[in-house]
């Protein structure tokens, strides 16, 4: 960031904090964090660029008056974590944030995962009764769920996902047994309490990383065995289509982020909706470029259509995870 009079994000003002700090303090910081705040910070810190000395002192300023105010810690800890984040983020989308936070205090063994490449916890569970699969892919975040359910066999992949979907509270005994299972092949073990994770959100994030063509044979999979389960989880997934009902602003804000390229390829196969959604957030000029471009490239395979609507899904995903942009879903807004 060449300009340091430009305001930093959070992400930034975190990165500076963690540069003042030297290499071995950052590292220690940094081990307790988890891979996607690690990969995060690491390009921001990488990216940062110039910052003058009156910034540093004025985010390190910042730094200091927030770890000075009086904080409340021992037992009511976990209480006052919750009570931050229902006023920051609200009831509902704070709910899934408060359960990761809380759970992974006593889940080392499945914490330890999402530091792993997908094929190696497909070949760690694969053998494990579904029930236990679903558990350890409703710990995981949607993307990195989605790439071991790839690395299952197929014939087990819609069991899995169902139970996924249908997951609710997890008694503590088996949420310790389960984790002694993972921990045995890492470090450690502690005393679990009761987790809620799984249910139609998860699966629903599981099936948007999915190959096209995979999420559709899942989801009618789990629709034969429970049609309303099967309707919620359809309502709960982010698509292409729901481009079309994006807000003007958000639309604008995809669009300076994905190539012209990938944008026309994309959109040749896209229903009239998005279409109109995309060129209507460009300038007259842009628009006729953008069909000029789409008109002259000829016949294209389906399966370049969709990779180049899945490489914008994820750009979305990516803004949405950094708070740049909020997705809504038929039924609810998520990020």
């Amino acid at each position: 960031m060449a300009d340091s009079t430009e305001p930093l994000s959070g992400t930034q003002r975190a990165a500076v904090v963690l540069l003042s700090l030297g290499e071995a303090q950052a590292a220690e910081v940094l081990r307790h964090m988890d891979a996607k705040d690690v990969q995060k910070l690491g390009v921001a810190m990488a990216t940062v660029g110039d910052v003058s000395h009156r910034m540093v002192e004025k985010v390190i300023g910042e730094f200091a008056d927030v770890i000075t105010q009086p904080a409340k810690i021992g037992d009511g800890a976990d209480e006052y974590v919750r009570a931050v984040l229902m006023q920051a983020l609200g009831e509902e989308r704070a709910s899934g944030v408060i359960d990761r936070i809380l759970t992974g205090q006593n889940t080392p063994g499945l914490d330890a995962l999402k530091w792993m490449e997908p094929k190696a916890i497909a070949d760690l569970v694969r053998h494990e009764h579904p029930q236990i699969i679903a558990i350890v892919l409703a710990h995981l975040e949607g993307d990195q769920g989605a790439e071991v359910l790839k690395c299952l066999p197929e014939a087990l992949r819609g069991d899995v996902l169902m139970r996924v979907a249908t997951l609710d509270s997890i008694p503590a005994h088996a949420l310790t047994e389960l984790n002694d299972v993972m921990a045995r092949q890492f470090s450690g073990t502690q005393t679990a309490k009761p987790a809620v994770v799984g249910g139609a959100k998860v699966a629903a994030s599981i099936l948007n990383f999915m190959d096209a063509g995979s999420d559709e044979t899942l989801l009618q999979s789990i629709s034969e065995a429970d049609g309303a389960l099967g309707d919620e989880i359809r309502d709960l997934m982010f698509t292409f289509d729901n481009l079309a009902t994006m807000e003007d602003r958000t639309m604008q804000a995809i669009l300076r982020e994905v190539s012209s390229d990938t944008l026309a390829l994309a959109l040749r196969g896209a229903d009239p909706r998005v279409r109109a959604k995309v060129t209507g957030n460009m300038s007259q000029r842009a628009a006729e470029i953008l069909i000029d471009d789409m008109e002259s490239r000829g016949p294209v395979r389906l399966a370049e259509v969709e990779a180049a609507q899945k490489e914008i899904l994820a750009q979305v995903r990516k803004m949405a995870e950094s708070g740049d942009i909020t997705l809504q879903t038929r039924s609810e807004d998520f990020v």
